[in-house]
């Protein structure tokens, strides 16, 4: 991973820093010398760099292992170039295929657009709404038209495409390939060509497509954009990468009481990765902060200061300091000062029974495993008996330390 300045001496200072700043956690920056000849060219113009970054909307929500790439741009927007962020609806329809085993089914317009009104508004929780160009690709492909598609098809060759490792591990695995799927890396990048991009930004696995939009962009006669790739973050469990359908993932419109719990969830040694890839914290800062823990301060004192500052970028600074607080009565078997109310009725009723009933337990027997392993609490007091049985009246109910309900039962 490139996380140092560049080695070059006799470059201004702010180049020098934008070179840093470009550098911080990515996985490739290529070819780097290009990429400084861009930004030698930006400081003596004073012409802002145009910096793209494509997601297409296949999921309503955005978990913040996808604010990596977004960060980055966060960080390049912050020193006075334009980023563009492109929303995929066109390609959408394609589906992309990278690290796919099998042909990706496309989604419809209607699920496209759907996500995509999410999408925007989600990534300015990280970007300068303000200050960000934002573009739909089907404004250039739509009319491309059937004969359009047909010559930027001819600025490729099979064997060229066939040269993707996905591509490749499928033709010789048996496996089907679809021909439009050969048009999707096309299509990312003949955007690159229509917004005259000067770097393009993307996770590991879209190293091919944003190598396709330089190659591209010499074909039509442009100066080829540079390329960045981010590293796949990994998730809470710390071995696979963030996702949804691992359940390892923290998505950045949950509460901020739950953002901060599961950010401190995380390993030590996970910590400091996600300190590089997520904080907007100097690289100096983070260091001298992994000298002191490593000199004998708590960890804890450290993934504490990640937490706070992922739950205001997506909150504030009120409510990180709330989920703090939440967090810290929460470890001494306090109850939160928000917890919420639930009306039952049915007195007596079981308390294995209520806890189905109040949504702290999927089933009465889940319930009773709860209540066997002592996770169940009923105003403090530990329950032990399965046969309880709870008469009318109010009641705060806690299961295990993050789960709670303010039950009213009539």
């Amino acid at each position: 991973m490139n996380q140092g300045p560049t080695t070059q001496t006799s470059i201004p200072e702010e180049v020098a820093h934008a070179m840093q700043v470009s550098q911080r956690g990515c996985e490739e920056l290529l070819p780097e010398q290009e990429w400084l000849k861009k930004l030698q060219r930006a400081h003596a113009s004073g012409t802002p760099l145009r910096i793209k970054l494509g997601l297409d909307p296949t999921a309503p929500d955005i978990h913040i292992g996808h604010t990596v790439v977004l960060n980055k741009m966060r960080q390049l927007q912050d020193l006075g170039h334009q980023v563009i962020f492109l929303i995929g609806d066109f390609t959408s329809l394609i589906g992309d295929p990278s690290g796919r085993n099998s042909t990706r089914p496309p989604l419809t317009p209607e699920q496209i657009k759907l996500n995509a009104d999410t999408y925007y508004k989600q990534a300015s929780m990280v970007l300068d709404p303000a200050k960000t160009e934002i573009r739909y690709n089907s404004e250039w492909s739509e009319p491309l038209g059937a004969s359009g598609m047909i010559q930027l098809a001819s600025r490729y060759t099979v064997a060229r495409m066939m040269e993707r490792d996905d591509f490749h591990k499928r033709f010789h695995g048996g496996q089907s390939i679809s021909v439009h799927e050969f048009l999707y890396p096309l299509m990312q990048g003949y955007d690159s060509v229509a917004l005259k991009s000067d770097l393009e930004l993307g996770g590991t696995d879209q190293k091919f497509n944003l190598l396709m939009g330089r190659h591209l962009q010499q074909e039509y006669g442009q100066e080829p954009q540079c390329i960045l790739t981010m590293p796949l973050l990994e998730g809470l469990d710390g071995v696979d990468k963030m996702s949804k359908s691992k359940n390892n993932y923290i998505g950045i419109t949950e509460d901020a009481n739950t953002m901060f719990a599961k950010v401190l969830s995380i390993s030590d040694t996970l910590m400091w990765r996600w300190f590089t890839l997520l904080s907007f914290q100097s690289l100096e800062a983070i260091a001298a902060l992994k000298v002191e823990v490593e000199g004998g301060r708590n960890p804890r004192d450290a993934k504490v200061m990640l937490a706070k500052e992922i739950t205001t970028r997506f909150h504030s600074a009120a409510l990180a300091d709330a989920a703090e607080q939440d967090f810290v009565n929460r470890s001494k078997g306090g109850i939160p000062d928000v917890i919420p109310e639930v009306n039952l009725s049915g007195a007596p009723l079981g308390v294995a029974a209520l806890l189905k009933s109040a949504g702290l337990a999927p089933s009465s027997s889940e319930a009773s495993r709860l209540i066997d392993g002592g996770g169940v609490r009923i105003d403090g007091s530990v329950v032990s008996d399965k046969g309880l049985k709870l008469e009318a009246g109010t009641y705060v109910v806690q299961v295990g330390k993050r789960k709670f309900a303010r039950v009213n039962l009539a």
